[in-house]
Order: structure tokens, then C-alpha cells, then sequence
């Protein structure tokens, strides 16, 4: 058991997202995602209400996805350059799997939509977990398309949004590791109030 728990600790200290404009296919097999998503589906929640979807944009599905992506960038951005256009058809066709994380809370239950929220982000992070594990890099990112209105409706029902873009594949270059808070600036040991 000791060495499993050094695996994963190893695991979980080793894990970092990619930029997904720098992944390469393949990505998961649909064996593999189906098993990413179930790893991320175990999370907490409070009420078990699951207010939250995944959904994947298959590869033969990009063309569309781009051609949403330009339209609603079309009626959304009067100033959109050429550039601007050729960014969103590559994104739309990153390499690797995309999965689409839906923040899908339940409105007016006992179980408050902030704790539901933070059930939604937990499955985004036992994605990228479960994609490291098998082999992967993911990388989830937002930007302008999960505040869109038009892009949210052609993914999400009333009340809900995206919570990310998450694309998996592998590294076409070694990750580099990023700067991380040191863990003074972030942990402090809580002391009472006064009386």
C-alpha cells in the first residue's frame, strides 16, 4: 500500500495542464475518456445532485464548432480582425479530445449554488487527474467563449454555463513548470477572535 500512496503522491505532484494550442493527438481512446469520466464524475456533492455535465465535442463535430465560434465572434466583437477568425478555427480544432465542463447548479435548494459550483470544479481538476494518470496532458482554459451567450446556449440549458474548455491529448514539447505560491502566502494557522 506504501507504494501506492507514493504513486499517487507522485501523481498528484507531477501533474501540470498544457497549453491545448500546443497538444498533439491522439487523444484518449473513447475507453480511456469514458474511464477519465467517470474518475471525474467521483467528487464531492453535497445532496448528490450532480449539478454539473460533460459533454464532448467529437472531431468530427469541429467544423461546426468553428463555425459557431466565427459567428458568434461576427455578431459579438465588431472590432474581430482576420486573426481573430483564424484563432477560434484553431481552437476549434485543437488536437486531442475536447470535453466541455457545464456548471449545471440547481436553483432554489436547500444545497447553496456556491457549494454546487465548487462540486463543478472539482470535476474539472479529477479530469485533468485522471488524464495525467493514464498518460495525458489536458489543459482547460475559458476565455471569451465559456461568457458568451450564444456559444453557453448551444451548449448549456437555462441556468447553466460553461465552466471550461478542456482539451486533452499529449505534449509536443516537456512541460515546463510553472512558478507556485509558496505555501507561507497561502496557509496560516487560524487564531480565535479576541474576546
Amino acid at each position: 500500500m506504501l507504494n501506492d500512496r507514493s504513486s499517487i503522491l507522485s501523481l498528484l505532484e507531477t501533474r501540470r495542464s498544457g497549453k491545448p494550442r500546443e497538444l498533439v493527438g491522439p487523444g484518449p481512446t473513447a475507453e480511456e475518456l469514458k474511464r477519465i469520466l467517470t474518475i471525474a464524475a467521483r467528487v464531492p456533492d453535497h445532496g448528490k445532485l450532480h449539478p454539473w455535465r460533460l459533454v464532448k465535442v467529437a472531431d468530427d463535430q469541429r467544423d461546426a464548432f468553428a463555425a459557431l465560434l466565427r459567428e458568434t465572434l461576427a455578431e459579438e466583437n465588431a472590432q474581430a480582425t482576420p486573426a481573430h477568425f483564424e484563432q477560434e478555427d484553431e481552437f476549434a480544432h485543437y488536437a486531442g479530445q475536447l470535453v466541455v465542463l457545464i456548471s449545471a447548479p440547481i436553483e432554489n435548494h436547500k444545497i447553496p449554488v456556491w457549494e454546487q459550483q465548487l462540486s463543478c470544479g472539482t470535476v474539472g481538476m479529477n479530469l485533468l487527474l485522471a488524464a495525467h494518470a493514464l498518460g495525458y496532458v489536458a489543459g482547460w482554459v475559458t476565455g471569451w467563449r465559456a461568457y458568451s451567450p450564444k456559444v453557453n446556449a448551444a451548449f448549456c440549458g437555462i441556468g447553466e454555463r460553461i465552466a471550461g474548455f478542456i482539451f486533452i491529448g499529449h505534449a509536443a514539447r516537456e512541460l515546463e513548470e510553472r512558478e507556485r505560491p509558496d505555501l507561507s502566502a497561502v496557509w496560516r494557522q487560524w487564531q480565535p477572535p479576541a474576546r
